[in-house]
Parts: structure tokens; C-alpha cells; sequence
């Protein structure tokens, strides 16, 4: 058995697969993010330790968020994963490289990452790595989750103010965050004072920004359209890099579940991407197999994204 941890700002998630590529075990926790969540070990062992203690054990590969960017948090996991898992052979690498192999299944191509932060990370012909993005809010992750919401918290001041025209992205930001009605800059002041995890809570503002924009409304699309400029940017720059205006890309993270910005980003790139072959998780499982040196042929990969989809499908009922 292998085990594949896909970490993340705002979740995590822990898979299990046997030799065949069967799927058997998928559990989902907390953000590990050594940059933005104190409690990261603690978080990351509470939801990794029963599978580190399974029976038959016989590889790992953790993808973490930060992993190979900071070294100081790239040491700290290496120790974290070392503890948890003992002697098991272990792969760490960056949460985005594992959701790239996943998407291409180890192939070439072009990823484009848009969940609490964003990333685009290339793999080409000869399986070298490239990257553009990943600079965290203070300096970049430019049509991130974050980077929406903090643009819906600034098209909301301005129509509260009339800066700008009325938008309905007022009161779905005021139903989401609980505010009582009364004095509008008070109550969102207020709430703004009161975070304690703001680049996370600011990027849960993301999915209002894209309902209603596939409403119509024209201060949400507006931040869409710029946020798929931005996306569409770090593509457009790997491919120049690379010298592949061609190259085959595809998404990942929370944001691209919505219709409006995979309409968006597609219209910019000239072409439609390529459906991820396995999630991020299964990304950081297919790691571990290649990190064992296992065969993982179409067959291994068709049966792991089929088990992966009714796990996953199990633990979204769980949670709802």
C-alpha cells in the first residue's frame, strides 16, 4: 500500500492506494500551509497518523504547499513527514508538481493553479520543471482566491460609498459573512478587525465573485475577466519560455470548479484544456508508485481515477 497527502491553504487530503492502483482510503482535514497555519503539524499528523500506522505500508509521498520555496519550511516538513512515517520510503515535493503529474499523469504540459494562492507549473518534453507564480499574497498569487476576494471586498466598499454602481455582489457578501443590516461600513469594519486567518477567510469570498457572475453581474465580471487575464498570463509565459505556443494545458484548484472561469481563462488561451487525468491527490499517489518504482500503465491509472472519483464522491456527502 501507498499512501499520497495533498496539502493545501484551505484543506488537505490524505489517499490510500494497493499495488493495482485501487483506491482504498481518502480522508480530508485541515490547511497545512507552514506559511499561513500555525498549527500545521498538528494538523498534518492528526490527519496522516492512522495511515501511517496501516498495515502494509510501503511508500509515501507527501505534496506540500511551500515545499521547495522556503527552506526553513521545506526542513520543517521534512521532519514532520519523517516522524510521522518512520522508515517508510518517502518523496516530498511541492503540492503543485504533484497536482502537474496527476493532471498529465507524468507527461508534458502546462498547469495553471487557482485555488487560495496560484501557481502555473510546466513539465516539459525532456521532464524538466517550470514555474511561474506562487509569490504569496503580500506579493503576488495574482487570480487567486484571495486576490478575488480581496477585489469583492474593494467592489463592495466602493458601491456602498458610490464610487461605484449598485452591485448585487453587497448583499451576497453581507448574507455570507452573517452581517446584520444597519450601519454597512460598521458592521464589514468589524468583521475585517476580527480575522484571524485573513488571506483564507478573504479567499472564501472567491465563490461569490464567480456566482455571480454567471448571474450576470457586472462588477463580478469584471474581477473574473481580470483574474482569467492573470491566469491566462503565467500560461502564455511558460509557453514563451518554453518555446511551445501549443502545449497542451490544464487547471487545478478550488476556483476552477466554476464554469464562468474556465470560460474565461480558455477564451484567453486560444484552446481548451486538457482534462486533469487524476486529481492532486492522486497526483502525490502516483509519486509514491513511480518513487517505488511500480508499474503504472493505463490501466493502473484508469482504475485509481475511477476509485479516487467514488471516494471523493463519499466524503463530499460526509461533509455535507
Amino acid at each position: 500500500m501507498i499512501v499520497g497527502i495533498d496539502g493545501g491553504g484551505s484543506k488537505t487530503l490524505v489517499a490510500s492506494a494497493d499495488r493495482n492502483g485501487q483506491a482504498i482510503r481518502l480522508q480530508r482535514g485541515r490547511g497545512t500551509s507552514p506559511l499561513e497555519s500555525p498549527g500545521w503539524r498538528e494538523a498534518l499528523a492528526e490527519l496522516a497518523r492512522p495511515f501511517a500506522g496501516a498495515l502494509g505500508l510501503t511508500g509515501v509521498a507527501a505534496a506540500l504547499p511551500a515545499y521547495g520555496e522556503v527552506d526553513t519550511a521545506s526542513a520543517a516538513q521534512q521532519q514532520a513527514i519523517g516522524e510521522l512515517f518512520g522508515a517508510v520510503p518517502q518523496r516530498l515535493l511541492n503540492d503543485v508538481d504533484a497536482a502537474h503529474l496527476g493532471a498529465f499523469a507524468g507527461g508534458p504540459g502546462i498547469l495553471i493553479l487557482a485555488g487560495t494562492g496560484s501557481m502555473a507549473w510546466a513539465r516539459d518534453a525532456a521532464g524538466g520543471s517550470h514555474r511561474t507564480g506562487g509569490w504569496g499574497d503580500v506579493i503576488g498569487d495574482e487570480g487567486s482566491g484571495y486576490w478575488i476576494g480581496s477585489r469583492v471586498l474593494g467592489a463592495v466598499s466602493k458601491a456602498i460609498d458610490g464610487r461605484a454602481a449598485p452591485t448585487g455582489l453587497v448583499d451576497a457578501v453581507y448574507e455570507r459573512l452573517g452581517l446584520a443590516s444597519g450601519d454597512q461600513m460598521d458592521r464589514l469594519l468589524g468583521w475585517a478587525s476580527e480575522l484571524d486567518a485573513p488571506r483564507m477567510q478573504i479567499a472564501t469570498l472567491a465563490p461569490i465573485a464567480l456566482t455571480r457572475a454567471e448571474a450576470g453581474d457586472p462588477a463580478a465580471n469584471a474581477i473574473i475577466d481580470a483574474a482569467a487575464d492573470e491566469l491566462a498570463l503565467h500560461i502564455r509565459t511558460l509557453e514563451q519560455r518554453l518555446d511551445a505556443p501549443a502545449m497542451a494545458w490544464s487547471f487545478a484548484g478550488g476556483l476552477f470548479a466554476s464554469p464562468a472561469l474556465q470560460r474565461a481563462v480558455t477564451a484567453r488561451v486560444g484552446r481548451p484544456p486538457t482534462l486533469p487525468r487524476l486529481p492532486p491527490v492522486g497526483g502525490a499517489l502516483l509519486a509514491a508508485a513511480q518513487h517505488l518504482g511500480w508499474s503504472t500503465d493505463e490501466a493502473w491509472l484508469d482504475t485509481l481515477a475511477g476509485s479516487l472519483r467514488t471516494l471523493s464522491e463519499e466524503v463530499s456527502e460526509a461533509a455535507d
